[in-house]
């Protein structure tokens, strides 16, 4: 809206440059145009302000296909106020002198035109037509009829309006119908779905199957690998131990012949030293024999004294060692009787 400052009996307008301000002072033209500036007295003065900038108008109404079914078309139409000056002769766009604000609701009027006029071409092409191809094709048909109709509309073009675009944004049944239609292809998706959903199963099955396949395969290359290996290895203790045998029988051969020897060895060992033993003995036997004979000999002739005195030699010889001699007088005295015995005797 127009800025209004007030002074004492006079009131300052400024304009905008998207607006056009028409001042009627009694039944002349004071001042008219875009982005007026100007003095007036609120008394006398009769200002209409159009606004002739581009406005975006969302546009809702119902219609009746050709089967009867109501649908509800969503719109926006972009329109301008192209002739200001025929707008404000048909309607009213004047403003308070001194607040500045419309008196009426010039805009709503102009809105609820454009919505009418809409509606009407647009139910006219609806009705003509049935719900699956209002639904399927009714949006770039209904675009082109109702900018057609809008823009060679007669009141509108009287008014001074100006039709840019229209943009249909959708258009859609009851609520009830849209469910009903939306079923069968929700019905055919769900069933897509289904046979995917059984299809990732039957294949999740399928590999489980491999799967296990595969495993009992390895298990069975495994077990016949580890019978190999236990053949193999049962082969391998067979040829050690049979190895082991030879070299057992080896080593008890070479052990025996070496024992062999050794006893032979030790016989023969044995028998030279029993015979250089006997040989000793042979020869220490020889040599006794002859010292005794030669003893023999060299007392052969003696007298009994001599012989006795050799004989305590002897005895004396073979006696234990006598720390300490104890002579007592019945000793002495048996002593001297068997030697005086002795002395008769061989005299």
């Amino acid at each position: 809206m127009a800025d209004i400052s007030r002074v004492p009996f006079l009131c300052h307008l400024r304009g905008r440059p998207t607006s056009y301000i028409r001042h009627l002072r009694g039944a002349e033209v004071a001042h008219e145009g875009v982005g007026q500036v100007f003095w007036y007295r609120p008394r006398t003065a009769v200002i209409s302000e159009v606004p002739v900038d581009d406005r975006e108008l969302a546009v809702l109404f119902h219609a009746r296909t050709s089967d009867f079914q109501d649908v509800a078309v969503q719109a926006t139409v972009t329109y301008r106020i192209a002739d200001p000056a025929l707008a404000a002769a048909r309607l009213d766009f004047g403003i308070d002198p001194e607040l500045g604000t419309w008196r009426e609701k010039p805009l709503d009027q102009l809105a609820g035109m454009i919505t009418e006029t809409a509606q009407q071409y647009a139910s006219d092409l609806l009705a003509r037509a049935s719900l699956t191809t209002a639904l399927a094709e009714g949006v770039p048909e209904i675009r082109v009829r109702v900018t057609e109709g809008l823009r060679s509309d007669a009141r509108l073009v009287q008014t001074g309006i100006a039709v840019a675009g229209v943009r249909v944004v959708a258009v859609r049944p009851a609520p009830d119908v849209e469910k009903a239609l939306c079923t069968p292809t929700r019905e055919q998706i769900q069933s897509e779905a289904d046979r995917a959903t059984y299809g990732r199963r039957a294949l999740a099955v399928e590999q489980e199957r491999r799967i296990a396949e595969n495993e009992l395969q390895s298990k069975i290359e495994l077990a016949v690998r580890a019978e190999r290996l236990v053949t193999q290895e049962g082969a391998n203790e067979q040829r050690r131990m049979t190895e082991q045998a030879a070299a057992a029988r080896i080593t008890a051969e070479a052990e025996a012949q070496r024992a062999q020897t050794t006893a032979h060895a030790q016989a023969e060992r044995v028998r030279v030293e029993a015979s250089a033993r006997a040989e000793a003995v042979r020869l220490v036997g020889q040599a006794e024999a002859d010292a005794e004979a030669a003893r023999v000999a060299a007392v052969t002739g003696l007298d009994t004294s001599a012989m006795v005195a050799l004989a305590v030699r002897d005895l004396a010889d073979h006696l234990p060692s006598i720390g300490a001699l104890t002579i007592t007088p019945d000793l002495v005295t048996e002593l001297l009787a068997r030697f005086v015995q002795g002395g008769q005797a061989q005299s």
